[in-house]
This record gives C-alpha cells, structure tokens and sequence, in this order.
C-alpha cells in the first residue's frame, strides 16, 4: 500500500513528532492541571474563574506560541543547507523577537486585568477571576523565552531536550497546585491564587533548565561556540514579519475558542464550567495535533533546504496520515470515556449534563482540527504564511463565531449552538488550507519557490 520511502518518511515524522506533541502538551496541561485541581478542591465557581483566566491569558499567548513555531522550519532548512552560521544568528534574533513579544503582550495583558469587568461576567467571576489572571499573564512571560529556546532543539531534530523538561515541569506543577492550594507541608493556603503561582514558578523553573542544557550539551556547541551578542535586523525582521502572521494563525483560532468562553458566561456559570471542562479536553488534543504540525513543518522545511519536490510531497503527506490517524483514534476515546473523562475535572450533575453534548461535539470536530493545523504547519515549512492566515481569520472570524452566536443565542440553542459554529469554522479551515498545500506541492509551484528564495 505505502512505498518504502512513504513508511522511512512516516517512520521520521513520528520520531519526531511524539517528542514535540509531549512538549507541546505541556503548554496546555498546566492550565488542565490548574483546572482539574481547582475544580476538585475548590469548587465550580473557583473553576470557572480559572478556566476564563486561562484562556484570556491562552489567548495573549497565542500570539507568541503560534509567532515562535515559524523558528524550527527555518532552523531545519539552514541545518539541511548546512550553514550554521546563520543558525548562530537565528538563534540571537529569535531571542530578540520573543523578548519583544514578552513586552508587547505583557501591556495587552494588563490591559486586559485592569479592565476585565468588561468581559461582563457575572460579579462573582469579576471578583474571583483577575487575581488568579495576574499571576498567569506573569507566567507567560518564561513561556515565551522557554518556547524561543525549544525551537532550536526541536529544528535540530532534538524535540527529547525539551519533552523531558516539560514532562519534568508538570510534576512539579502538579506538586505545587495540591500544596498552595491547600496550604500543605508549612505554606500558606492561596486557594484560586495558588495555583496560578505554581504554574508561575514552574515555568522559570523550565526556562532555566533548558538554557542551562542548550548552553552545556555537546550537541548544541556548534550554535553556542564563539556565539556572539550581535542584533541582524534584516533577519530579526524577517523573523519578525514571519512570526506575526504565524501568531495571528494561531490567535484567530484560539480567540475564537476564548470568546466561546465568553458567550458562555453569558448563559450561567455552570455552562462556563461545562464548557471549560470540554474545551480543556478538547484543547489537550489539538496540543497533540500540533506536534505533528510542527513536524511536518520542519520535515517540510528540511526537504525545501535540499530542493528535494519528492521530499517534499512525502513530508507532507506523513504529516496528514498521521494527525488522521490520531485524531480518529481521539474521536472515539471521546465519545467511548466521556463521563469518566468529564467527572475527572469535577462531581457536579448539572455541569456533566450540560458538558456531554459538547463533548460529542468535540468528538467530531477533532479530524478537522488535526487536519487544519497540520495544514498550517506544512504550509510555514514552505514560509507561506499570508495567505493561510487570512484563510484562519474567515473561518474563525466569519464562519464559527457568527454563526455560533446565531444558533445559540437567536435559535435558542445556547451552548450546542455556540459549540456546532465552532466545528462549522474549523471545518471550513481545514477543507482550505488542504487544497492550498496540495496546489503549492505541485512541481512547477516548488520550482518557482526555489528559484525565488
């Protein structure tokens, strides 16, 4: 059925695709962990709080998380050039481009405290919820410098560095949210705010870990060797005017999913937590997804590098097969554990009674999910960024929201409706982005990439 270069190639994809997927869910499953803890010990209201926190402060995120992943292909097509040279400086202007998103976004996130009556919550959640969002948005901060740092590891084809910094990092979240929370072992007890502190601490736990490893690891000598401090603004620019577009792809579909979160908040505070709760679940996920994005991007990127079109194609394609594969397998993981997963987070009959539709919900919309954001990802390997973002924007922006609001609130189907727009919009995404990849594959396509780059 597959050709033996097919499998070689599906073989590489994955190697290097179960490190980054394990990376990558650790961006989302501390906010899981923070959630599941929240709701476990404190409560719904505590739950709702945090999970609306989480996901504004996601949703800042976002920006630098999808904004950083355009690294890693450009790092694996010098790495296939062979010149290591401009990695040294890749590495440098990356840093400065993550220390620009920490400023900028940090403003747009006090911001966004200072005047979170906004959102028009109800007034136990604008009581409850920005103490818990101040120490998140501080945590992104290392968020975005460990995230600068993991795309070098991950272009070199070394994801493992950073999986097991991360696996690592969630223990002792998890660790941190059971003894702040309930004040255990002498600490104070923080509740909602101790679990944001956790989170807060662990992150520049990991930043550190990772710099100290990259700065020591005979395998990254050759990046670190007689590096010099020195700013290129021709690349930090390009970095720059590539990552901006790669974060808005990112922003649009989260943003989308975070105002979900605020229509929500709208009907009850239980179907904030209902909807926190599948939201979580499904976000765990897509995190999954990403990291065959993100390998098919570098894959991608690797293949470009060598002006192989074969390659390429096969690159692409492993990618596709994979992320179908395993979002199939999630779907029915779904539909089969959904009770047991949903009374993880929480004990509460009429939260799961309003969370099971959404979560059969979810089920059907992971094949679109994966398949849309490995469109993205193999996509950034050819550095065809605009136009895919502009495909995300009217999906999201023009697709799942209107029409979310229009079946929840006009045609009284409230969450069921938020939620069947959100899957009408990823849908809409993937079925574009695809045909996009397919018509660039195309010999004459590459071979005019090639000559122009």
């Amino acid at each position: 059925m597959f050709s033996k270069e097919l499998k070689k190639e599906i073989k590489l994809t994955l190697n290097l695709a179960v490190p980054i997927i394990i990376g990558q869910l650790g961006v989302v499953m501390m906010a899981i962990t923070d959630n599941i803890m929240v709701g476990r010990f404190l409560g719904k209201i505590e739950l709702g709080a945090a999970g609306i926190a989480n996901s504004i402060a996601y949703l800042i995120a976002s920006l630098a998380i999808g904004g950083m992943s355009v690294v890693a292909p450009m790092v694996s097509k010098c790495a296939a050039e062979k010149d290591n040279s401009v990695i040294k400086e890749l590495f440098i202007n990356t840093l400065l481009v993550a220390l620009i998103f920490c400023i900028v976004l940090s403003l747009v996130g006090v911001l966004v405290f200072t005047h979170f009556e906004l959102l028009q919550q109800s007034p136990i959640i604008n009581r409850t919820a920005p103490g818990f969002l101040f120490y998140i948005l501080a945590s992104n901060v290392p968020l975005f410098l460990f995230l600068a740092l993991k795309q070098f590891a991950d272009g070199l084809s070394k994801p493992k560095v950073a999986m097991v910094i991360t696996a690592l990092g969630l223990i002792i979240n998890g660790i941190g949210n059971y003894l702040l929370i309930n004040g255990k072992a002498g600490l104070p007890r923080l509740g909602l705010e101790g679990a944001a502190i956790s989170t807060f601490l662990t992150r520049i736990f990991m930043l550190i870990l990772l710099f100290l490893y990259l700065r020591n690891s005979d395998t990254f000598k050759g990046v670190f060797k007689k590096l010099e401090i020195r700013v290129n603004l021709r690349l930090a620019k390009e970095i720059l005017f590539r990552s901006i577009p790669g974060g808005f792809q990112f922003f649009f579909e989260i943003a989308a999913f975070s105002i979900a979160i605020i229509m929500m908040g709208w009907i009850s505070e239980t179907a904030l937590a209902a909807h926190q709760i599948a939201i979580n679940i499904a976000s765990s996920t897509y995190m999954m997804a990403t990291g065959f994005s993100f390998a098919g991007g570098i894959r991608v990127g690797e293949a470009w590098g060598k002006r192989s079109i074969k390659d390429i194609k096969l690159a692409g394609f492993s990618a596709y097969f994979l992320v179908f594969l395993f979002m199939s397998l999630c779907s029915v993981l779904i539909l089969v554990f959904d009770q047991f997963l949903l009374k993880l987070y929480i004990d509460d009959f009429e939260v799961i009674k309003l969370a099971l539709p959404l979560l059969s919900i979810a089920a059907f919309f992971q094949l679109s999910d994966g398949i849309q954001v490995v469109g993205l990802g193999v996509l950034r390997g050819l550095a065809d960024i605009k136009l895919p973002t502009i495909i995300t924007f009217v999906a999201y922006w023009v697709v799942a929201l209107p029409m979310g609001y229009l079946l929840g609130f006009v045609f009284g189907l409230k969450s069921i409706g938020i939620w069947l727009g959100l899957l009408s919009g990823l849908s809409v995404s993937a079925v574009f982005l695809y045909f996009r990849f397919r018509n660039l594959s195309k010999a004459n396509s590459l071979r005019k990439r090639f000559n122009a780059s």
